[in-house]
């Protein structure tokens, strides 16, 4: 059991700037995991072990990318009872994203919106940061690292900033994820399309495979996509997943849509909107992925996941497992094991 009960924290860090509380947070987890000190916010790990992409997941809950961009809080977040961590996203330059302020609560609808660009310390920072991590692993947890593009590398050659990520992280990673789908990069989402996302893809994976049998170690690869698709584009995308052999898809990354949100305060900010009003979205492209894919091709869903509820909705789109991130920062660490015990239900 946590022994500081979220709901007496949660005002205090409300009262920050979002990014403030958000560095705070991740500061204060960094500096404690591992130390006895861990015990403000540990919580034992519902088990209900599943095989997905070849790997033995402890349960179905994990955390998506971006919370912890450089890698720094995998055991301390891990503590809280996730059956699986996702870090990044990582380029292969450290750069500093765009400019502040670059993050907003609408806490009328459990919402944030993000446009913070891919600020992160870089590949090399990041792997270090990785290598330091142990306790979580050590007790079964899986590693998913995430990589991206520097927002200074021309799209045109955005394949080989994530060969750069693909050979850094392969040999410290559970599964890696291609992020094709950040509103807050330039051009990125342009990766999406039929012909560059093949540009993208064959080559990740030729490179992949070309890992794997240097190292004999298998590595499944999946993609992160947005939200913001209609059913055509998500056809073309299922169709180049498979095509390429990759091993599993993301479903989804921010929406660029504000009508959920429209007349309250910071709406029309610029960026990736999360939380509860991308639910809906993200849970229609994980059931056009399903239909598209068919049974058996791994989706992780993650969007608007606030209630073990969220979670089994997402299971019965058509996910295998699902991510938090949003519904961490308004419903606290106590919503890892709701979830994870409702899955375990199923």
């Amino acid at each position: 059991m946590s022994l500081i009960p979220y709901g007496l924290a949660r005002p205090f860090l409300f009262g920050m700037d979002p990014e403030h509380a958000h560095e705070l947070t991740l500061g204060s987890i960094a500096r404690l995991q591992n130390t006895p000190a861990q015990c403000a916010w540990a919580q034992a790990r519902v088990q209900d072990p599943v095989t997905v992409a070849g790997l033995t997941f402890p349960n179905r809950v994990g955390l998506a990318a971006g919370l912890d961009k450089n890698g720094r809080c995998i055991d301390g977040l891990g503590a809280m009872g996730f059956g699986f961590i996702e870090v990044g996203t990582v380029t292969p330059k450290a750069q500093p994203g765009n400019d502040k302020p670059r993050m907003f609560r609408l806490p009328a609808r459990q919402a944030l919106i993000n446009r913070l660009g891919f600020n992160n310390e870089g590949l090399d920072a990041f792997i270090a940061n990785v290598k330091r991590s142990h306790s979580f692993r050590h007790h079964g947890g899986l590693l998913g690292l995430n990589i991206g593009k520097n927002a200074a590398t021309p799209i045109e050659r955005a394949v080989d900033d994530y060969l750069i990520g693909l050979e850094g992280v392969f040999p410290h990673a559970d599964y890696i994820t291609v992020n094709i789908s950040s509103p807050n990069t330039k051009n990125l989402r342009q990766l999406q399309s039929d012909e560059a996302l093949d540009a993208l893809l064959g080559p990740l994976q030729t490179r992949r495979l070309a890992l794997q049998d240097a190292s004999g170690r298998t590595v499944p690869l999946f993609v992160k996509i947005a939200p913001d698709l209609d059913e055509d584009q998500v056809a073309v995308i299922a169709a180049s997943l498979q095509r390429h052999g990759i091993d599993g898809v993301i479903a989804t990354n921010t929406t660029i849509a504000r009508d959920a949100v429209q007349g309250l305060p910071h709406a029309n900010e610029t960026g990736g909107l999360s939380g509860a009003p991308v639910f809906e979205a993200s849970n229609r492209v994980i059931r056009l992925l399903r239909s598209a894919l068919g049974g058996g091709f791994p989706i992780i869903g993650v969007g608007g996941v606030l209630s073990g509820e969220d979670a089994r909705a997402k299971l019965q789109a058509g996910a295998d497992l699902v991510q938090l991130y949003t519904g961490l920062i308004y419903k606290g660490p106590a919503l890892v094991p709701e979830c994870a015990k409702a899955l375990a239900r199923l």
